[in-house]
């Protein structure tokens, strides 16, 4: 094994590691919600606002030390990791004034990230080893989050559209993380 190589790797089991927590995060937020609707609002609320922190840690992660991702990667990610910790921030700093506004804040604001989240997957296709997960995942967050943007904001379906997309999302990041391209890890290059 080459020198170099060697401190990529914890780097590469720290972001497979952060994929996959921020995946099986999502997917327990959206079970909760389908399982418990009436019951989970403020404690959904929270663990949103933990998973949009933990998220955007990970890809502030991968904008500063993934250094052989192209410019416009590395800016994708930063951007996208300061807007998901603002968020999160934001949600636990007024979680009452939150909570009494899930549909409207929570809506909104993760059918932009996803948005965002979407396109700096998209961004990182051409580089990912196994490109169908990536794709999928780009794909339905792209489709979920203007789902969010334009449906009824006061609706029990936008409720339900949250769990189901925060379940399937959370599968397809844990995939990600799992299909994660050790080799183009190394170089840097899978996200």
């Amino acid at each position: 094994m080459s020198t170099t190589a060697e401190p990529i790797r914890p780097l590469s089991t720290a972001i497979r590691t952060g994929l996959a927590v921020s995946g099986a995060v999502s997917a327990v937020i959206g079970l909760l919600i389908l399982i418990w609707p009436g019951h989970t609002a403020v404690v959904v609320t929270a663990i949103i606002a933990a998973y949009a922190i933990v998220a955007g840690l990970v890809y502030v992660a991968l904008g500063v030390f993934a250094t052989a991702l192209g410019g416009w990667a590395r800016v994708g990610h930063l951007i996208l990791g300061v807007l998901f910790v603002a968020g999160g921030v934001v949600a636990f700093t007024r979680l009452g004034a939150t909570t009494a506004a899930l549909f409207v804040f929570v809506g909104v604001l993760i059918g932009i990230l996803w948005i965002i989240e979407g396109v700096a997957a998209l961004i990182t296709l051409g580089a990912a080893r196994f490109k169908l997960p990536t794709l999928l995942f780009a794909l339905l967050s792209i489709v979920v989050g203007i789902i969010l943007l334009f449906s009824p904001l006061y609706s029990v379906v936008l409720w339900l559209w949250l769990g189901i997309a925060l379940l399937v999302l959370g599968i397809i990041q844990i995939v990600r993380a799992i299909t994660w391209n050790r080799r183009g890890a190394r170089r840097g290059t899978d996200a």
